[in-house]
C-alpha cells in the first residue's frame, strides 16, 4: 500500500509542477506577443521583421492562466501538501499533553470531513449548474469548442472529496497512533537519524 501512495504522490508533484510550468510558459507567451512588436517598432525594424512586428496579444492566455491557476490550487491542496506543510496555529496544541493532542487532533480532523461532506452536494449542485457558462476566449483543442465552466471548477468537488477522505483517515490513525508528529518531532527524529548515521 505505501508503494501505492508512494506513486501516486510522484504523480501528483509531475502533474503539479506541469501546470505550473505550463502556466509559466503562457506567462512567457502572453508577455512575448504584447511587447515583441512595441520593441520591433521602436528600433525600427518592423520592414526588416514584418511578421513579428505585425503580433497581436494573444487574449486567451490570461484566461488560461487563471483556469490553470485555479487547477493548481486545488489539485495541489489536494494530492501534493501534507498535512504539517499547512499553516496552523498551534500554541495550544505543542502545550498541551500527547493525549490532549490526540483528542484536539481527531475532533480537527472530523470536523473538517463534516464541513466538507456538508457542503459537498450542494457544491457538486452548483459545479454543475457552471455548465451553462463557458469560457471567453480559451478553447478546447480538440472540439475546437469554448470549455464549460463545470469542467473547470470540478477539480474543486476532486479537492473536496479527497481533502474529506484524506482528514477521515487522518482521525482514524490518530484515534489508533495518537497525533501527528509535530514538525519539531521530525526535525529532531531527522537529526537523531543524521547522528546515527555518522557514528
Amino acid at each position: 500500500m505505501k508503494r501505492v501512495f508512494k506513486w501516486v504522490s510522484r504523480i501528483s508533484d509531475a502533474i503539479a509542477a506541469t501546470l505550473l510550468a505550463v502556466i509559466f510558459f503562457t506567462f512567457l507567451l502572453q508577455i512575448g506577443s504584447r511587447y515583441t512588436p512595441r520593441i520591433i517598432r521602436s528600433l525600427g525594424l518592423e520592414e526588416t521583421l514584418p511578421t513579428l512586428a505585425a503580433v497581436q496579444p494573444l487574449g486567451w492566455t490570461l484566461e488560461l492562466i487563471a483556469i490553470l491557476w485555479v487547477w493548481v490550487i486545488f489539485f495541489s491542496c489536494a494530492f501534493v501538501v501534507r498535512e504539517w506543510d499547512h499553516v496552523k496555529f498551534d500554541i495550544i496544541y505543542l502545550a498541551v499533553s500527547r493525549r490532549m493532542r490526540t483528542i484536539f487532533a481527531v475532533i480537527s480532523a472530523v470536523a473538517i470531513v463534516a464541513g466538507m461532506l456538508y457542503a459537498l452536494l450542494p457544491t457538486l449542485d452548483y459545479i454543475d449548474w457552471m455548465k451553462i457558462r463557458k469560457t471567453s476566449t480559451v478553447r478546447n483543442p480538440f472540439t475546437g469548442g469554448k470549455i464549460p465552466m463545470r469542467t473547470i471548477f470540478s477539480v474543486y468537488g476532486a479537492f473536496m472529496i479527497v481533502v474529506a477522505a484524506r482528514y477521515a483517515w487522518l482521525a482514524v490513525d490518530t484515534f489508533r497512533n495518537g497525533p501527528p508528529k509535530t514538525e519539531l518531532e521530525i526535525v529532531l527524529e531527522a537529526e537523531a537519524a543524521a547522528e546515527e548515521a555518522k557514528s
